[in-house]
């Protein structure tokens, strides 16, 4: 679903009007939106609706992590490994599926030249729409958190929608938790 379509114009007439009509006390405004953005990015692929779900649940167990540990032992506690941690996971994530067949050529070319033949498996991984968005979205979060800047979300489902929230999902801009979060509760 292409953002200059009909389709999409009466997806987001929907969207509006239902969150509209929705309590936003109950959380049910919130869940809704996390949905309606599910399904929009399920237009381009469904499967990769589940590894949205896990950077989210990735990043939402790492920054809470690092708020525990400030909670615990302040605001100078040793947490830098647990934003590498972080950092790691969602620069993994984006090179399996955006550098993989880059990675396993060069590999492949590098054992060829010190005499080691061998056939690398070079696997068709199809590139999910948005990927490096939502990655940079999660390392965005998890810095922030670290370094104090946002509170760490109240739920999952608000680190959930802040990486899926669909406006943003496939274009950018990249937003920062302390912006967009708040504007959940309004």
């Amino acid at each position: 679903m292409l953002f200059p379509t009909l389709a999409f114009g009466v997806f987001f007439l929907f969207v509006y009007f239902t969150t509209w009509s929705l309590d936003r006390e109950n959380g049910r405004r919130k869940l809704f939106l996390l949905l309606a953005s599910w399904f929009f990015y399920a237009q381009w692929d469904w499967r990769f609706v589940g590894l949205l779900i896990l950077s989210a649940v990735l990043n939402w167990g790492v920054a809470a992590l690092i708020a525990r540990r400030m909670e615990r032992d302040g605001p100078q506690a040793r947490r830098a490994w647990l934003v590498g941690l972080g950092v790691a996971a969602n620069l993994l994530i984006l090179g399996i599926f955006k550098y993989y067949g880059f990675f396993v050529e060069q590999a492949g070319d590098l054992l060829a030249r010190v005499g080691w033949e061998r056939d690398l498996p070079l696997l068709e991984i199809v590139l999910p729409v948005g990927v490096s968005f939502f990655t940079f979205q999660g390392i965005s979060y998890v810095v922030d958190v670290h370094r104090g800047k946002t509170p760490p979300a109240k739920s999952l489902l608000d680190v959930m929608l802040l990486m899926s929230f669909f406006p943003h999902l496939v274009a950018g801009p990249i937003v920062r938790a302390s912006d967009l979060l708040p504007q959940f509760e309004r």
